[in-house]
């Protein structure tokens, strides 16, 4: 039902845009059911890590790749602080002085520090004569609030769908942090928070990991055996699509197969009950029975599951 409601001719004619800041690493996930038929701006300035773009290039139906830091600014260069783990390279000054007792403050040691072309996110948009950013992943280790906010007021408030990673411990010298982000985001008024996922590092210093193991692979055991404590997170907003733009059928449509990627299916369901009052077009009931269909999976595996776990137990004897 996704690549049916992508095929659309809304979605054709305007294809879904995808913006990747902080790109290193592997193909975002929950992107593969719309790769093929998205454009998607990718952004990493620590190309060390930043080989999916290259292996990803013919998964979607356009990718632009830029190789260089993404500001709110309009300045041309600025310094950048690579550090041990390519993940942690930011525009801001990692502070490992401020985790010392956390596992993993090595990675945001300081290897070097590189003067690097920069560009603001609206003059690329402007470049590419982008004037509408659908879904939108941040993960700029510690600028994400300045970057979203650098998309400007003719598009911010249009954005579908929006991901970011803040810090709720200090890493960075001034750092957007969780709680600003989620102030900045309740003043626009156009947004909902879908998800928030707190991850994390053991607290517990480097040197007292090695003193149960110097083997890597037996420190990897004593890592996973004990609890991470909050000091990022993962966050996903939607829009609410309450202003008359965001109810195009375009993106009501869109909206739909974010939701539902998302596994958000009330709001899937919202949505398709606004695109069919608004518009006469029958795609809309189709998607209402299929989020129907998800919501009632959901129902039947809630109130079986005991049930079904309780004779798995009797049939071997647990």
């Amino acid at each position: 039902m996704i690549e049916k409601v992508l095929q659309h001719s809304e979605l054709i004619n305007h294809p879904p845009v995808l913006i990747d800041i902080g790109a290193s690493g592997k193909l975002h996930s929950r992107w593969r059911s719309l790769a093929k038929f998205s454009t998607c701006i990718a952004f990493d300035a620590d190309d060390r890590d930043f080989g999916y773009v290259e292996q990803e290039s013919k998964t979607f139906k356009k990718l632009y790749t830029f190789n260089n830091i993404v500001t709110d600014t309009e300045i041309t260069e600025a310094d950048f602080y690579l550090t041990a783990s390519p993940h942690c390279s930011s525009l801001l000054r990692p502070r490992p002085d401020l985790i010392t007792e956390h596992a993993f403050a090595p990675k945001f040691e300081i290897e070097k520090v590189v003067k690097l072309k920069t560009r603001s996110l609206k003059s690329v948009l402007n470049e590419l004569s982008v004037n509408q950013v659908d879904w939108i992943k941040i993960d700029s280790q510690g600028t994400d609030w300045r970057l979203f906010n650098n998309l400007g007021p003719d598009i911010q408030p249009n954005v579908l769908a929006a991901e970011f990673e803040p810090g709720i411990t200090s890493v960075y010298d001034g750092e957007d942090k969780l709680y600003t982000l989620m102030h900045e985001m309740e003043k626009c008024g156009c947004f909902w928070l879908a998800e928030l996922l707190p991850k994390g590092s053991p607290r517990i210093t480097p040197a007292l990991m090695d003193s149960f193991s110097t083997h890597p692979f037996l420190k990897k055991f004593v890592l996973f055996s004990l609890k991470d404590n909050a000091m990022w997170a993962e966050m996903t907003y939607l829009n609410t699509f309450q202003s008359a733009t965001t109810r195009s059928k375009r993106n009501l449509l869109l909206g739909w197969v974010i939701a539902t990627i998302l596994k958000q299916h009330g709001f899937a369901l919202i949505l398709a009950e606004k695109g069919k009052t608004a518009y006469n077009d029958p795609v809309f009931g189709e998607m209402i029975s299929h989020s129907r269909r998800q919501i009632w999976k959901r129902v039947i595996t809630i109130r079986f599951w005991p049930e079904i776990v309780k004779k798995v137990n009797l049939l071997f004897g647990a």
